[in-house]
């Protein structure tokens, strides 16, 4: 395996998982974490529980990659950025 297939990264969108890749122990434990509480096929459809964004957020820390790729902003954050993209999504703004 090269080292850009073995390379580690995350991509959201609509606050949630779209697209990964973790070889390490821990990324691949919350993998089965979040997928065993139950989700979506379709990142446009899930609608993550606290628990799932607390997942989230965790994969976010022990990702390798330095940045975070969002989707549908087609950009990349810092981590501390995608933490606060999952968390704040889809919160509704007093008016």
């Amino acid at each position: 395996m090269s080292a850009a297939e073995n390379a580690e990264y995350l991509t959201l969108k609509w606050g949630t998982l779209k697209a990964w890749n973790f070889t390490s122990a821990e990324g691949i434990a919350l993998l089965q974490r979040y997928f065993d509480i139950g989700s979506s096929m379709s990142a446009m459809m899930q609608h993550d529980t606290p628990e799932q964004k607390d997942i989230v957020c965790a994969l976010i820390d022990v990702c390798r990659a330095p940045t975070i790729y969002l989707d549908w902003d087609d950009k990349e954050v810092s981590k501390e950025e995608a933490k606060e993209y999952v968390r704040s999504y889809g919160a509704k703004v007093p008016a």
